[in-house]
């Protein structure tokens, strides 16, 4: 990932990485009709625009959701 990727956005203090992932998740919820979006398909969308480990991904998702909780 580029270092830039990890700084919080002053607007919201989310980071690039977890605005893809959020943005990503949005579109393909849209796409399949408000159903849930499988991590593996959210991951294989999300690489395509980032260059981000399963590891990376996973620990990024996990903080989202205890965000949202």
């Amino acid at each position: 990932m580029n270092p830039a990727d990890h700084i919080p956005d002053v607007r919201d203090g989310l980071t690039r990485a977890e605005r893809i992932i959020l943005v990503t998740l949005h579109r393909l919820q849209q796409e399949r009709s408000g159903r849930s979006v499988p991590t593996a398909m959210l991951y294989g969308h999300v690489v395509e625009q980032l260059n981000l480990s399963q590891a990376e991904f996973q620990a990024i998702l996990t903080r989202l959701v205890g965000r949202c909780s």
